[in-house]
């Protein structure tokens, strides 16, 4: 809701009222992911480490990629990327019904790729807003943001499943 109001705000220039907008805007994302971290915390503190870790390293490749190509190379990436988000949506909607595993693994890994590349594309978009003077850095901040936390927890979340599927099978392993 606060991000489509950062998007809705007619009033771009009024800088303190943006940045404590996307202030809310982080501190309710971040309430909202509050219950996964508690549970990942219980599996293994290391999971919320090394999901960090890959975020970060993966928003670094992919933001530098996007800056060091040729300028507005990747911004057709928009269109496939919405229309694969929007799939991933109903794909959702109809594994609520379905209850499919293999439908949840492409919606977990198919969500890493496409926020993946949506980081190229996000990239590349704020580059050519700012070059266009669109000096609103809390916005273009937001959609970054929405970016990382979502990559961050599709590797946390696939992380996890690493980790229990390696502990089930020391555990099995071990009662032999």
């Amino acid at each position: 809701g606060m991000l489509i109001w950062m998007q809705m705000d007619a009033d771009k220039t009024h800088d303190f009222k943006r940045t404590a907008m996307l202030c809310g805007f982080g501190f309710l994302k971040g309430a909202s992911i509050g219950p996964l971290m508690s549970a990942l915390i219980f599996i293994d503190p290391a999971i919320i480490m090394t999901a960090l870790m890959g975020t970060i390293t993966i928003f670094i490749c992919f933001s530098l990629s996007a800056l060091v190509a040729k300028r507005s190379s990747y911004l057709y990436l928009g269109g496939i990327l919405s229309s694969a988000l929007s799939l991933m949506f109903f794909l959702s909607l109809a594994n609520m019904f379905f209850g499919s595993v293999h439908l949840y693994n492409l919606q977990l890994y198919g969500g890493l790729m496409v926020f993946s590349g949506f980081v190229i594309f996000d990239t590349q978009l704020v580059l050519e807003k700012t070059i266009m003077g669109d000096r609103d850095f809390a916005g273009h901040a937001a959609n970054l943001f929405v970016d990382f936390v979502a990559i961050f927890i599709r590797l946390a979340i696939i992380i996890a499943k690493m980790n229990e599927k390696k502990s089930d099978n020391k555990k099995r392993n071990g009662n032999r």
